[in-house]
């Protein structure tokens, strides 16, 4: 193990170890890939800022792609809180979206991954299939649960006001969206989502 992620373990107080390794490297592929998207985070860059050897990373994950799409899975406890949407009442199923959703791009971990699929997707297919994936598993599970008119149409439909939010909130930043409160974020937001999970689409 390098000096430099000897020097990097004491800074932060952490025993140097294969566990405190990994959390590190993806900690900083997280970051990076958020950041930078696919093309540009390299996984030297990965190793320099987690500080370790490339070829550490490359030992752990084997390829850049593979580091990707690790990283890149959204926690099981926020695949669980989309599950768990459909059970309540419908009438007010699309705030309980709007508060998972907002939760989950307030959260600095998993906004991490949701920003870093969305600035990669253009580039990248493997990003532009971890975006679809999405869709299609995660929110399409629970919009299969909540309805069977159209559920695929209407996943996509939520699908898109999620990237919206993300792209206009955390990525370009707009104007007064980026400095709303989230609860105002949720109040706005939920009509929206409430109409595509229930109401008529046409």
């Amino acid at each position: 193990m390098s000096s430099a992620h000897e020097s990097s373990a004491k800074r932060s107080g952490r025993r140097p170890g294969p566990t405190t390794t990994r959390e590190a490297i993806t900690d900083a592929a997280r970051r990076q890939f958020a950041e930078l998207g696919y093309d540009r985070a390299t996984m030297r860059g990965i190793a320099s800022e987690a500080g370790v050897d490339p070829a550490l990373v490359v030992r752990f994950y084997g390829s850049k792609d593979a580091l990707f799409r690790e990283v890149m899975a959204l926690p099981p406890a926020v695949a669980d809180r989309f599950a768990a949407i459909a059970d309540g009442p419908t009438e007010t199923v699309g705030r309980r979206l709007a508060e998972v959703v907002v939760g989950m791009l307030e959260d600095p971990r998993s906004r991490s991954i949701v920003l870093g699929r969305i600035r990669s997707a253009s580039s990248h297919p493997d990003a532009a299939a971890l975006v679809r994936e999405t869709v299609t598993r995660d929110v399409g599970r629970f919009v299969a649960a909540v309805t069977e008119d159209e559920p695929e149409k209407r996943a996509v439909l939520v699908g898109s006001q999620v990237v919206g939010l993300a792209l206009a909130r955390h990525v370009v930043q707009v104007e007064p969206l980026a400095s709303l409160p989230a609860r105002d974020v949720i109040d706005y937001i939920a009509p929206v989502l409430q109409h595509y999970l229930i109401e008529p689409l046409r």
